[in-house]
């Protein structure tokens, strides 16, 4: 049962006059947010896929980013903890193995860290997360609370921005490979492997919102999910833009080597 708090509709502000009376206008305003509010519009994102940056600002990009990525399967398996079902529970399962691998299989982490040693970064300490931003560790714990304490309905809503991540994926891998010397398309791995578990993914979470957010109150809770994740993601790359683009680096966060 999802028992949605009655001011949470007013969490976020999803729009004047937008009408959520059935999944159909459900999803639209799902996709509508994916369009005015993923990162993929971030500044940070134009420099990175348009060859703007230098290796250093790569470097802290996808040493920050693993923190997110590795916090992915700790995030997934609250959201496992929080169903009864076991139908949900199973189908939800896939997504710790995609990223954590199995036995005998290489996932999502590994290949992230595949990138990070490419990229020049020792592995000891990317692992570590020692040289994070802090509004990196912030934004992520935040979205692990939010799975924890909010609905069933909710954490599963949040993961929503997978329906618009295969596109960023894309611009990435056609970006950096034709801009940076130093990656090459081993190291992009993690992207290419994504263009078919995202979309199985965001598929999946929006059956499930559209089939059980069934009133107006639980269909504005599944958008403000999705707000809050877009709002995670985007505070990550403002982070990065004003430590590396500007040069306000906080104290013992990464400092990339003088090129």
């Amino acid at each position: 049962m999802n028992v949605v708090p009655t001011d949470t509709m007013t969490a976020y502000s999803i729009g004047k006059g937008v009408k959520l009376d059935s999944a159909e206008e459900l999803e639209a305003t799902l996709r509508r947010i994916g369009a005015t509010r993923y990162h993929s519009l971030h500044p940070f994102h134009r420099l990175l896929h348009g060859g703007k940056l230098n290796k250093g600002q790569v470097q802290a990009w996808a040493l920050n980013r693993y923190f997110y990525q590795s916090t992915i399967p700790l995030k997934d398996a609250v959201v496992i903890s929080r169903f009864r079902d076991r139908a949900t529970r199973l189908e939800w399962r896939h997504r710790i193995e995609d990223h954590d691998g199995d036995i005998g299989s290489e996932g999502g982490i590994e290949r992230w860290l595949k990138l990070t040693e490419g990229l020049g970064l020792d592995t000891a300490y990317v692992e570590s997360t020692e040289g994070i931003l802090p509004a990196t560790r912030f934004a992520v714990e935040a979205y692990v609370h939010f799975c924890r304490d909010r609905t069933p309905l909710e954490a599963i809503a949040s993961s929503l921005t997978e329906l618009f991540a295969p596109n960023l994926h894309e611009e990435r891998i056609a970006g950096m490979l034709q801009h940076y010397d130093f990656v090459n398309p081993d190291i992009m791995s993690y992207f290419s492997r994504r263009l078919q578990q995202a979309p199985r993914d965001a598929g999946f979470a929006l059956d499930y919102v559209r089939k059980h957010a069934t009133t107006q109150i639980e269909r504005a809770a599944v958008c403000n999910a999705l707000i809050f994740k877009t709002n995670v993601l985007w505070v990550q790359l403002d982070a990065l833009y004003h430590a590396y683009v500007d040069g306000h680096i906080p104290p013992g966060a990464f400092v990339p080597k003088a090129s």
